[in-house]
């Protein structure tokens, strides 16, 4: 789909892949990558043309007029429609990297969207584990930085961690995963890998997360880089 911005004039083109997520006749929002100017869109199905009508042409009923549709700004009052709440319908160019922050202390979040927009990461944060959950619905991020605890009791049956065991390898391999929690050491590999995440970041170590992250993740680059590099000629 190709969007205009009404501001300056840039042709912006929002990937059919992410069209096809959003239901028919809703309306979402963008951001202009050129202005920032927020423009609303509406997954609206191209019309068919007008059926002919049976018998001769003279005698043909004339075509009903339709009703204009309303305008796209107007909301529809339910929350999968308002993406202005959060990033995963802000468009960004493609390649940029995009993470989102799970964890309820505002302290750790700030610390953590600042080592992230450091690393050029385009941040988005999660409330509960249902926005979590939305979020991903719509976008699929690059680094998801993630506490044990968000949105449960019981560290062992987190439903954001549940939901990205069952994802599709070839998804899953493309995301980034960093758990955080206050009962293993900080790049424990064997916690890691028994957690199904790539990194684990001991609460204990938050103020150096800037480099922790940005260690882990040049490691799982290396140890992919042959793969992804292979990969790509037999596309």
């Amino acid at each position: 789909m190709d969007v205009v911005c009404d501001k300056c004039s840039t042709k912006i083109k929002i990937p059919d892949k992410k069209i096809q997520k959003i239901p028919k006749g809703q309306v979402f929002s963008i951001a202009c990558p050129k202005c920032k100017n927020k423009l609303s869109v509406k997954n609206e199905p191209a019309a068919s043309p007008p059926k002919a009508a049976p018998g001769k042409p003279a005698k043909a009923a004339p075509p009903k007029t339709e009703k204009p549709a309303p305008p796209p700004d107007e909301p529809s009052g339910t929350d999968d429609d308002d993406a202005s709440s959060g990033s995963p319908f802000e468009f960004l160019e493609e390649g940029a990297k995009t993470a989102m922050i799970c964890d309820t202390d505002a302290g750790r979040r700030a610390k953590i969207r600042a080592a992230l927009e450091n690393m050029d990461y385009h941040v988005s944060e999660a409330d509960s584990h249902r926005e979590a959950l939305k979020q991903m619905r719509f976008h699929e991020f690059t680094l998801i930085v993630i506490n044990e605890m968000f949105g449960t009791r019981d560290p062992d049956m987190n439903h954001v961690l549940r939901h990205l065991e069952q994802l599709p390898m070839i998804t899953r391999r493309e995301m980034f995963i960093a758990l955080l929690t206050s009962r293993f050491r900080t790049m424990d590999r064997m916690m890691s890998f028994n957690k199904s995440v790539n990194l684990v970041i001991n609460l204990k170590d938050i103020n150096d997360v800037e480099k922790i992250i940005g260690r882990g993740v040049r490691d799982n680059d290396n140890f992919y880089r042959v793969y992804k590099e292979m990969l790509k000629k037999f596309k």
